[in-house]
């Protein structure tokens, strides 16, 4: 894969505590809520689990010395490199307990909502400048016609919308996948967000791919360039990939009543990167009501979240939302929608030589030896029953399913008029009356 320099400006540590940007309240009791639930005992070892440099984070054991909320223990680890040991007084398990009650929260210092928005702006996806070159390395297994390259690469440059559309099996769901692919660079997620005293976790183990750990070493004399904020976690630009289980409620915060704190929606974890709505039209949701909720973050940059109070803010929404459908826009969409989708890109089944092209490929990948009679009955007999409408998953399927025979049969793989229409009988169901 080509990897791009974006030079996506990295967050950078904070200085004070007021840099953090949170309460000094709320850092304490992150402090102590952390220590509480892990046992950490050590100024450089806290000061990973909060993720705060060590300097800030001496700075809060300090301060919670101070209230007489954390102790010192007196003896210095041998195993940490003769650092002095820590450890919650009674009231500082208490506040801790208190605090846990408040919410479970602990560990990475949140980002407040702000700071989030000032990084989004930094390594927008609308920033990407995608090179023909690119696109066409991360398409390079799909047999594509060139016009849909002059049309893919303007798309996924302006960072809107896209709107996909046609006949099953052509190779959508493998396009949207490739457009992720080209886009190729790294990006800064952060751990957790702040906006009015409560958190939202973002970094999702499940949607993001770590890159890399900035990690600040107090011992180097020469402080190394590489380092950022530890709040963010660098990951490759995001992709969230739903298909009919899409609904309403996934594009909201989620609040988990136990913890007492916030999950961030499916669209605010694929910020900087790409959010594929697969298989439009296969949700319980009608597919209008479902862009309906996407018109003012498409147009707006920015998408309006309700915390449990029914209190609502705005996030910055920074993705590119492809939409992949085997309907026509027009049987799903008014206008008003269909207008507010930037680019309407229609994947058409491949032509004929187009066809052959795949099928050669696909039969040289799976070792299977072409025989020229096979083809010309499956060209000139097989496929005029079907109107010849030739769709790109079926080279694949027809060679898959000849080869499983010829292993069952024992034979050496081979390509014969009666295996084509063997593999043909499974590639389509006859129509007929099942009786019950």
């Amino acid at each position: 894969m080509n990897m791009m320099a974006t030079n996506v400006l990295a967050p950078v540590p904070p200085r004070s505590l007021d840099d953090v940007g949170i309460s000094v309240v709320m850092m304490r009791d992150i402090l102590l809520k952390t220590m509480f639930r892990t046992n950490m005992d050590t100024a450089s070892g806290i000061a990973k689990l909060i993720a705060l440099p060590l300097t800030l984070t001496q700075e809060l054991i300090d301060l919670a010395r101070s209230q007489r909320l954390v102790e010192a223990m007196g003896t210095l680890h041998a195993n940490s490199g003769g650092e002095m040991g820590f450890q919650l007084a009674d009231a500082g398990k208490a506040r801790a307990l208190d605090a846990l009650s408040q919410s479970e929260y602990y560990g990475a210092m949140p980002v407040p909502l702000a700071q989030y928005r000032e990084q989004t702006t930094r390594q927008s996806i609308r920033n990407i400048q995608l090179s023909r070159q690119q696109l066409t390395s991360a398409m390079g297994h799909l047999i594509l016609p060139p016009m849909l390259l002059d049309q893919l690469g303007p798309a996924v440059s302006s960072g809107r919308s896209i709107l996909m559309y046609g006949p099953p099996g052509n190779g959508k769901s493998s396009i949207s996948n490739g457009i992720r692919d080209a886009l190729g660079d790294r990006i800064y997620i952060p751990r957790a967000v702040e906006y009015a005293g409560q958190v939202i976790t973002v970094y999702d183990p499940i949607v993001h791919s770590a890159a890399a750990e900035s990690v600040d070493d107090p011992t180097s004399l020469r402080k190394s360039g590489n380092r950022f904020d530890n709040r963010y976690v660098l990951c490759e630009r995001p992709t969230v990939i739903t298909g009919g289980e899409l609904s309403l409620d996934m594009l909201d915060l989620t609040y988990n009543p136990t913890a007492r704190t916030y999950t961030a929606p499916l669209q605010m974890k694929s910020s900087g990167g790409v959010f594929i709505v697969d298989d439009l039209g296969r949700q319980a949701e009608p597919p209008q009501k479902l862009v309906n909720r996407w018109i003012v973050p498409l147009e707006e940059s920015r998408d309006i979240l309700a915390l449990q109070s029914g209190e609502k803010f705005e996030v910055p929404f920074d993705t590119l939302v492809i939409f992949s459908t085997n309907f026509h826009p027009n049987q799903i969409f008014d206008r008003a929608a269909l207008r507010r989708i930037f680019f309407k890109i229609k994947i058409d089944g491949p032509t004929q030589s187009d066809f052959l092209k795949i099928f050669s490929m696909m039969a040289k990948k799976r070792k299977m030896p072409l025989d020229e009679k096979a083809l010309i009955h499956l060209l000139k007999v097989k496929y005029p029953t079907i109107d010849n409408v030739y769709a790109n998953y079926q080279p694949i399927f027809l060679i898959d399913q000849m080869i499983a025979i010829c292993e069952f049969e024992g034979i050496p793989y081979q390509m014969t008029p009666e295996l084509i229409d063997r593999a043909w009988a499974n590639m389509f169901v006859r129509e007929e009356e099942i009786i019950h």
